[in-house]
């Protein structure tokens, strides 16, 4: 897994990451953490767009994606999820660039199957193709239905500077709570949009009320410390973020760079 810088000033943590129904990894939030994984949700109608509050995060295996490519591709389904499946296993193993000339054809003749558009925009995502991403996720986000990417295109979103489309994902993503999981994730990016904007203590207030009475933290709580860590730094609060920076290190001693920022605040 690579290591980038985080938009917080943190730095990512090397870690495991599952594998997804069709075989690939997913990349993670430039925010904060380790890769966070997805799965692929399923292709419903555009005429019959659901309302924010019914969209969910659907659970898929191999045989949804081969129903959804027999849908899309008819004859050619079986080519088709060779394609996918090559491609998935270059993008989970980090060849991104390889990722994507395998789905380019694909991409051409099946421009209405979610996997394939998701995919292609967490490749484009995990190169940094910011603007190219979000077309994809945005795609897959209308095809699918789904707002189990919408934290992965919130960032797309961040890095644009696109500060109501951020919002707007979360407010949706909120409403629907999917899980604890994705939910963090999105808060973490809508906080660093807050704090991007000069709007540090909204950022601050939005973290803050979920990080306290935590008896069992969860990978999702540990990168929302961090993050909430980096904030009340860059807020003068060393002492809170001194704290919060322990208690991700005594949760896990490996996660993203904690045992550098800890040694900085001395």
């Amino acid at each position: 897994m690579e290591k980038r810088a985080s938009r917080s000033g943190g730095a990512k943590r090397s870690g495991e990451r599952r594998p997804t129904a069709g075989g690939a990894q997913r990349p993670v939030l430039r925010t904060v953490g380790k890769r966070t994984e997805r799965d692929v949700s399923k292709r419903t109608s555009r005429r019959a767009q659901p309302s924010a509050a019914t969209r969910r995060r659907r659970k898929r295996g191999p045989a949804d994606v081969q129903q959804e490519l027999a849908r899309v591709a008819g004859r050619n389904a079986n080519r088709a999820l060779g394609t996918l499946m090559a491609a998935a296993d270059a993008f989970a193993h980090d060849r991104e660039r390889e990722t994507l000339r395998i789905l380019r054809p694909l991409r051409e003749q099946l421009p209405d199957s979610p996997s394939v558009r998701e995919l292609t925009g967490l490749a484009q995502y995990r190169l940094g193709n910011y603007a190219a991403a979000a077309k994809e996720l945005a795609a897959y986000a209308d095809l699918s239905d789904s707002v189990d990417q919408n934290p992965v295109l919130m960032d797309c979103y961040r890095a644009q500077r696109r500060w109501r489309k951020v919002e707007e994902l979360w407010l949706e993503l909120a409403a629907v709570s999917p899980s604890a999981e994705l939910v963090a994730e999105g808060r973490i990016v809508y906080a660093g949009a807050l704090a991007d904007q000069g709007r540090l203590p909204e950022a601050l207030k939005l973290l803050r009320k979920r990080a306290e009475g935590v008896k069992t933290p969860k990978e999702h709580h540990l990168r929302l410390w961090y993050a909430l860590a980096d904030l009340e730094e860059r807020a003068g609060n060393l002492a809170r973020a001194r704290e919060l920076f322990h208690q991700v290190r005594r949760a896990d001693p490996a996660f993203a760079d904690v045992a550098e920022r800890l040694a900085v605040l001395g």
